[in-house]
């Protein structure tokens, strides 16, 4: 008889258990998002890939859509992360670059992020990797929308293992909502670590609509593979991260399936900007596009892109039609019915697009990108016009061993310069110059031939869009002043 009752008691449980599971007709969905770090747009086994397998991401592509002209605002950790959560462009927001342990700004408390949206439409939320919005307790991810987090602050590059400035870094730390936890972890558990916290939190809040923000730390160098996935590939340990961070996406998907949640679960995987260039066999590919992270080039900017929500995203599409990280918060914000910014952000709802209506036009009609407070180019349809700007390409050789380009040849004093002479020489770039230029990227992604000659019509058109952003957003190029920027977050206490 007792072991009857058990029994009943078990079998109610379960069936409580799948009823709770069971997405209600009215629930919005479920909302997960990937962010690979440093990803090139080739990284992908659809894209491209060679060396390494992704099945998993490829299966998400096949279940879903794949964009194929997705765009960060700018090519850098804080500043692509900054426009992903708020919709803004970061130079709005006067966050840009990529900040490290000395940062005092981060992200300001009047912003509205997408996790506050979230929350305050009923939804659970949290955030496993890396968050680079600012180092300070102010900035934490729990005092700006998150009911958890779990992860580092900064780059990972910003601890012992800095390919160039590693006597000058601190401990790099580990943290677990506002508490250090660990001092430099084993960076080679960190995909497995921040998967399981992942699972866990949808293990908990199946039963309720949930956020889930999931900014890997890898592939950013310096890059780590756990014991099980070293030496998989025949990429190197390159490819043994990248194998590494699809299982980690095929479990997710797993768990889905298995608490009855895929049909009501959006899936976003994004990469913040493209590879690393300079450190070779360390990074990753945007072939056949120009150039990587750091840059405006279509390398640097245009990032893999994946969306499935089954019976609501056409699965097995391919989207060519440009959109930007900017038209997350404004895209979700109309899907689950949440409150929009008080705050003018510059993103428009791609949902028409997302949801692959047949009228989804193209949101927006110009898309800039800057580098800093730098104004670089402008894309119009297949249209993009560089402006007169110095860019970084690889110095030399490619980097080796989790070294930069011409590594062994940097002088020690030239490490510690400042600006875009410092960044060449600490990470093995060259600095170049392109003048006014125009691109045909349908005909050409890898920018290499300058048609603007040939189009002096197009040229002037996106000239007079780049003088309209000027006005609002500045540009320290042509020192024009910005009309619509905005403070950062300071923590002026010591």
């Amino acid at each position: 008889m007792i072991r009857l009752l058990r029994l009943t008691r078990t079998l109610i449980a379960f069936a409580l258990a799948g009823l709770a599971a069971a997405p209600a007709a009215d629930r919005p969905p479920n909302i997960i998002l990937i962010v690979a770090d440093d990803m090139g747009w080739a990284d992908l086994g659809v894209q491209g890939a060679t060396g390494f397998r992704t099945p998993q991401l490829d299966r998400l592509a096949a279940e879903g859509t794949r964009f194929t002209r997705f765009y960060v605002a700018q090519a850098v950790c804080t500043a692509s992360r900054a426009a992903l959560l708020t919709g803004a462009y970061p130079n709005r927001l006067n966050l840009q670059g990529a900040f490290n342990h000395t940062s005092r700004d981060g992200i300001h408390e009047d912003e509205w992020l997408l996790p506050e949206m979230l929350r305050a439409r009923g939804y659970a939320t949290g955030a496993k990797g890396k968050w680079h919005l600012g180092t300070r307790p102010k900035f934490n991810p729990r005092r700006h929308g998150f009911d958890e987090w779990f992860g580092i602050p900064y780059s990972n590059d910003n601890s012992r293992y800095h390919p160039t400035l590693a006597p000058e870094m601190p401990p790099l730390p580990l943290q677990d909502g506002e508490e250090v936890t660990e001092l430099d972890p084993d960076q080679a558990r960190f995909t497995r670590r921040f998967t399981d916290r992942a699972l866990a939190f949808i293990e908990r809040h199946a039963a309720r609509p949930f956020f889930l923000y999931l900014p890997h730390v890898m592939p950013h160098v310096p890059i780590f593979a756990s014991e099980a996935f070293r030496g998989r590939s025949a990429r190197g340990l390159y490819g043994d991260v990248m194998e590494e961070l699809d299982a980690s996406v095929g479990e997710l998907l797993a768990a889905l399936r298995r608490l009855r949640l895929e049909d009501n679960t959006l899936v976003i995987f994004i990469s913040d900007n493209g590879p690393f260039l300079s450190y070779g066999e360390h990074a990753g590919s945007a072939l056949p596009l120009r150039e990587g992270k750091l840059t405006a080039f279509e390398g640097g900017v245009r990032v893999p892109c994946l969306v499935r929500w089954p019976g609501h995203v056409p699965a097995g599409r391919v989207s060519a039609v440009p959109f930007m990280a900017i038209d997350w918060l404004p895209t979700l914000t109309e899907l689950v019915g949440g409150r929009p910014p008080e705050r003018r952000i510059d993103g428009r709802s791609a949902l028409p697009l997302l949801l692959g209506r047949p009228d989804a036009a193209e949101p927006h009609e110009h898309l800039f990108f800057y580098s800093g407070t730098a104004l670089h180019a402008v894309s119009s349809g297949p249209w993009k016009l560089h402006f007169p700007h110095p860019y970084l390409t690889v110095a030399a050789e490619p980097g080796k061993g989790g070294k930069p380009s011409n590594f062994g040849r940097l002088a020690p004093r030239a490490i510690t310069q400042s600006g875009v002479d410092g960044i060449a020489s600490r990470h093995g770039y060259r600095v170049e110059q392109i003048g006014l230029s125009l691109f045909h990227l349908g005909d050409d992604p890898g920018e290499t031939r300058d048609v603007a000659a040939a189009h002096p019509d197009i040229v002037r058109r996106l000239q007079a869009a780049a003088e309209a952003i000027r006005g609002d957003l500045g540009d320290s190029l042509t020192g024009a002043k910005g009309a619509g920027l905005r403070p950062a977050g300071l923590d002026s206490s010591p």
